[in-house]
């Protein structure tokens, strides 16, 4: 297994746009030629466009892109601006002269951040798919996770600021990434350990407040349990179909477990999408077990990567 970068993995575009001053913002993963894509929505709270047609038992075969993005339900709005620029394009299903792409879409609580009345709009979804056109490995203060942060159980004055992080794996010909807009209720470890990376953290005493434990112990009040979501995707070239990705999609929540204390709280709205571009024959379970790996280490890069803003800290500054 090698690590290796987004834009190596054929297929796929990805782009960014943000709000800086208002503290929210949208990614887009493209896949011009269509991927065969599953979901997996565990969070209590989600905010979603166009996950039911991702069960298998439904109609269509192949999306287009997904939207993660801020704003809460608002920021929904950004999925159309993807579709619009799709539709431009020519990319989505033909129907009789109409191209109509499939585009889905998680957004992810931020309106705590900034400006709460700022949120991704269509032209910003947009834009997200013309900056697509370059490639930008950047992480961190960026697009969906530019008003992203962790550690909010007892208030934003305990909170820390976080992003967006991708990663990508390879095994002989097969590819698997991960991208996330980390935006938890709970505190941030190093997969499997208990390295503490980010989150509820004592400005005071320049100490960790460890979450789990705090509630607990009811050593600290609940207060900002409502402002939270993570939302990623993984993207592959493996050979699989819907029920397939659908799997895969479910298997990567594993990293969210090994990352996230706690998580998929009924206050998290926590979801992952899958999309394949069909292109290597792959077991599926070595599929989710990479997509595991990928999706653990872009969550550390989500926490490791942002500076701090909004007079929160970030993990570079403890």
């Amino acid at each position: 297994m090698k690590w290796i970068e987004w834009n190596e993995i054929s297929g796929f575009r990805i782009g960014h746009s943000q709000d800086k001053e208002g503290g929210t913002g949208c990614t887009v993963i493209l896949c011009p030629q269509g991927a065969t894509a599953g979901v997996e929505v565990r969070g209590g709270g989600p905010a979603t466009r166009e996950t039911d047609l991702l069960n298998p038992k439904n109609m269509v075969q192949k999306i287009h892109a997904v939207t993660l993005s801020g704003g809460s339900a608002f920021g929904l709005e950004a999925g159309s601006g993807v579709m619009q620029y799709l539709s431009e394009h020519q990319i989505g299903f033909d129907m009789k002269g109409i191209y109509i792409p499939i585009v889905c879409q998680a957004s992810l609580f931020d309106c705590g951040l900034g400006n709460p009345k700022a949120y991704p709009d269509k032209a910003m979804g947009y834009q997200a798919c013309v900056n697509s056109e370059s490639i930008d490995l950047s992480q961190g203060n960026i697009g969906a996770g530019m008003g992203a942060s962790v550690g909010k159980a007892f208030g934003f004055e305990k909170a820390m600021k976080t992003g967006l992080g991708h990663a990508c794996v390879q095994v002989d010909q097969l590819k698997v990434g991960a991208i996330v807009a980390l935006n938890a209720c709970g505190d941030i470890y190093q997969a499997n350990s208990t390295k503490w990376l980010a989150g509820a953290y004592d400005r005071k005493k320049r100490k960790p407040i460890y979450t789990v434990d705090a509630l607990i112990d009811g050593m600290e009040n609940q207060s900002n349990a409502h402002e939270n979501t993570t939302i990623g995707c993984i993207f592959t070239n493996a050979d699989l179909n819907k029920a397939q990705m659908n799997k895969v999609a479910s298997l990567s929540h594993n990293a969210y477990a090994h990352c996230i204390h706690p998580v998929a709280t009924s206050n998290d709205g926590d979801t992952i999408f899958a999309m394949a571009t069909n292109e290597v024959v792959a077991d599926m379970d070595l599929v989710g077990l990479l997509a595991i790996k990928a999706m653990e280490k872009a969550i550390e890069k989500a926490a490791l990567y942002a500076n701090a803003a909004y007079d929160l800290f970030s993990a570079s500054d403890v």
